[in-house]
């Protein structure tokens, strides 16, 4: 009820505010109109929502947004003389001077003909040849050029080519700044599709920016502790059929095929576009563990083989009702279709334990649906709008794990289904109180429910049933105001979230006969305040500083006390009681731009309260296995600098270059394996991370690329993480009037990479983990149709860049 009354008094205050802004004078007696038609040249066809902007002199005063019939007319103007400037995408800029006066009250500007502009259209149509760096006020923005694009067939691959991102070669886990508590959003939306599988899906040459958000503002919802990924993709802004195909293959053990098809057909007030994006391979991984527990000491031999399939469609439609009003929706389908085989050999040094033997067959079926729907209303006010948005999402995922002992026999079997249901209502107003400031007001709705049950068969008979079922519900409102004054513009915000959970566990063992019942109630309310500096000494000089306080909430699969996957001696499984994460994260940031390129550095400090961490215990019902879970650790401070360059030394050679170094103090609570006591544990970390990407450019049509990365060693309280680093090289060779690119790749030249351990507690072990590392790619993508580039504008959507729309995914 508290959430519904929120609700009504805003749009009480926004209905208040436009009322406010439309309220005009009685009568007054120095009232003038512009008006006119714009057409387009070559067609002599009109030209509608092409923008007019009305100043006096450099100040701007009021605009408008040409009707379908290309004609405009702007009242209510006091009788001066303006300047008046027609913009359009793809058009030359056309100025014009009108006077207004007691005489001529009517500025009457006729047919105002549009002329294409080349230079526009080919920067439109083209990526650029270079990825350039730029620092804004609350994020860091990458505009990825054919540079980064050559390197990698999909979103993960090149993502370990921007400064301080890493992609987990074994797990495809993303983390930024050395810390996976980090978000993805998809043209400034959240996907409900699990991140390390949708970056695969999404072709490199489909993403037009991708934005680190390191601290962001009260607009952002406030989970991750190291902020949010915006991956910006192209979006379509021509009239007709058109669209591009990527397809690729790469070759390691076995082939893996990578493709994706995108299609647009846009006329008059309706866009439609669908995606689609299929991947297929068989992946192979094998390592070990030699550890050293206590009466138990032994080694332990693992090979896995899977074989994914993975389709992603989505299909939208956006229909401009007229200037001022704007309706979309799309729908995601994914489905995914898994198959693995694989096992696990445990050799006892000592010849008293019997060895053991585990084999598995395992097959499931994941499919997420995900249907969105929203409208923008663009108010007179140039910039002024307001944007309601409703998500619904829902995801079912079922395994059929067989697991073999054959040494002595038996077998089992786990049947495991889970059901995710995900609503997210938002609405956001924004009001451009003056040229220099801003208010941005917005309110969310996010009601999350999921059920997982878990069956283990010993041959046919039913033998443990778990049910676990979780709910969740946060309702939030966020306020910004953001203010520029000369060199200096600023931003601060507030959030206000209330948060609420309740999950129950349920667990009945038949033989030997055990029930158990388990439920979880909490109930928080926060505040996130957020605050952004920036001062710009001149065109080559910038400073940033920022603030904003971050939670990370325990995700399902972290709470979720149903087993992840299980062998002999280890299984990993989630921890109910764990409790949210909260941050507070300062940053300064300088950029130096050069004559041949820029340059930004930063430090950064992360004030963290209960934080979430990995941790090993004994499973209480088989003192032989090792249980894998999450806890809250003590409070804990990190500190970091890092550096990154974009540079072109000659017109041939050019670099992306990045180095950076965390520190931190790890605290924490662990199981000491000889006393089975808990005892407390620090550690002090150093991590450093480099990365260079070298791109040759030998002719016009043929580039070389030559990438190097490092990430050095990481230590938690109970194990450290070998360093890691290899070598790629790569070409890219445009064909077809540049409308065809091929591409070929080997990744890891030196077959060096791959995942390294060693710890002390609970007990010793060493251990190591191999994949298809050393892999070759070819690939080729084609871009077809060529209409001209006179659509409607997506106005503030592309503007902003962060809202959704039509486009690729």
């Amino acid at each position: 009820m508290k959430f519904k009354l929120f609700l009504v008094l805003l749009f009480g205050t926004l209905v208040s505010m436009q009322g406010q802004n439309s309220v005009k004078p009685a009568l007054l007696e120095s009232q003038g109109t512009i008006s006119g038609k714009i057409i387009d040249k070559n067609s002599n066809q009109p030209l509608p929502y092409v923008n007019i902007i009305v100043k006096e002199g450099t100040k701007f005063i009021t605009g408008d947004i040409s009707s379908d019939k290309g004609t405009f007319l702007i009242k209510n103007l006091p009788l001066k003389t303006y300047t008046v400037e027609i913009q359009f995408m793809g058009y030359k800029t056309v100025t014009k001077k009108v006077s207004l006066s007691n005489e001529n009250k009517n500025g009457n500007l006729n047919t105002i003909v549009l002329e294409e502009d080349a230079i526009q259209l080919k920067g439109v149509e083209i990526i650029s040849e270079k990825s350039t760096f730029e620092q804004k006020i609350d994020r860091k923005v990458i505009n990825v050029g054919k540079d980064i694009v050559a390197s990698g067939t999909n979103a993960s691959e090149i993502f370990n080519n921007i400064p301080t991102v890493s992609i987990d070669p074994q797990t495809k886990e993303l983390s930024l700044r050395g810390n996976n508590n980090v978000r993805v959003l998809i043209d400034g939306k959240p996907s409900n599709i699990d991140t390390a599988q949708l970056l695969q899906q999404i072709p490199s040459s489909s993403i037009k920016q991708i934005e680190l958000i390191t601290n962001p503002s009260a607009k952002y919802n406030p989970e991750g502790m190291s902020g949010i990924i915006n991956i910006i993709l192209h979006k379509n802004a021509k009239d007709g059929f058109n669209g591009s195909i990527n397809s690729g293959v790469t070759f390691g053990i076995t082939p893996k095929l990578n493709t994706a098809l995108n299609l647009n057909y846009k006329t008059g007030k309706i866009n439609i576009y669908g995606n689609y994006g299929l991947n297929h391979g068989r992946n192979a991984n094998r390592g070990f563990i030699n550890s050293e527990r206590p009466n138990l000491e032994n080694e332990q031999n693992f090979n896995f083989i899977n074989l994914n399939t993975s389709h992603l469609l989505k299909a939208g439609i956006d229909y401009y009702i007229n200037e001022k009003n704007t309706l979309s929706f799309y729908t995601n389908q994914n489905i995914v279709d898994g198959k693995g085989n694989g096992s696990t050999f445990v050799n006892y040094i000592d010849p008293s334990n019997d060895d053991t033997k585990q084999l598995f067959n395992s097959k499931s079926d994941n499919n997420t649906q995900t249907y969105d729907i929203d409208y923008k209303h663009e108010f007179t006010k140039k910039g002024e709008n307001i944007e309601a948005q409703a998500n619904f999402s829902k995801t079912k995922n079922n395994e059929n794990t067989l697991y073999q002992f054959p040494f002595i026999p038996t077998s089992n079997t786990n049947n495991i289904d889970s059901n995710t249901d995900n609503y997210q209502i938002n609405i956001d107003y924004v009001n451009p109180l003056s040229e220099t400031a801003k208010l941005e007001l917005g309110a969310e709705s996010r009601n999350l429910s999921t059920s997982n049950q878990f069956l283990d068969y010993i041959t046919a008979t039913p033998n443990t049933t778990n049910h676990f079922s979780y709910d969740r519900n946060i309702y939030s409102a966020y306020a910004n105001y953001s203010k520029q004054w000369k060199k200096w513009s600023g931003q601060v915000g507030l959030r206000l979230e209330n948060y609420s959970i309740e999950a129950a566990f349920n667990s009945k063992v038949v033989n030997p006969s055990f029930t158990s019942d388990k439920n979880i109630e909490d109930n928080i309310f926060s505040f996130y305040p957020s605050a952004f500096f920036t001062y710009t000494l001149d065109d080559k000089n910038t400073f940033n500083l920022n603030y904003s306080r971050r939670v990370d909430r325990p995700s399902v699969g972290q709470i979720n006390p149903i087993r992840e996957w299980t062998t002999p001696l280890v299984e990993s499984r989630g921890n109910p009681e764990l409790e949210p994460q909260f941050t507070n994260s300062f940053e300064v940031n300088y950029t130096k731009t050069t004559k041949i390129g820029s340059i930004t550095s930063g430090i950064f400090y992360r004030q963290i309260n209960n934080e979430i961490g990995r941790v090993i215990y004994k499973n209480p019902d088989n003192s032989n296995q090792d249980i894998i879970s999450f806890n809250n650790f003590d409070n804990n401070n990190s500190y970091g600098i890092e550096s990154s360059a974009n540079l072109k030394f000659t017109p041939w050679w050019s670099i992306n270059a990045s180095v950076d170094a965390y520190f931190k103090t790890v605290k924490g609570t662990v199981e000491n394996a000889n006393t089975g006591l808990l005892e407390n544990g620090q550690v002090d970390v150093t991590t450093f991370n480099a990365r260079l990407n070298n791109t040759f450019t030998a002719t016009k049509e043929l580039r070389f690329q030559l990438f190097g990365m490092y990430r050095g060693r990481d230590l938690g309280l109970q194990f450290e993480r070998n360093a890691m680093y290899k070598a790629d090289l790569g070409a890219t060779y445009n064909v077809l009037k540049g409308k065809g690119t091929i591409t070929v790749r080997a990744n890891d030249l030196f077959n060096t990479m791959h995942f390294g351990f060693n710890g002390k507690i609970p007990y010793n072990q060493v251990g190591a983990f191999y994949w298809e590392s050393q892999t070759y790619y070819i690939g080729f993508n084609y871009i077809f149709g060529g209409a001209k580039n006179k659509a409607l504008q997506r106005k503030q959507r592309d503007a902003n860049e962060t809202q959704g729309g039509g486009g690729i995914l």
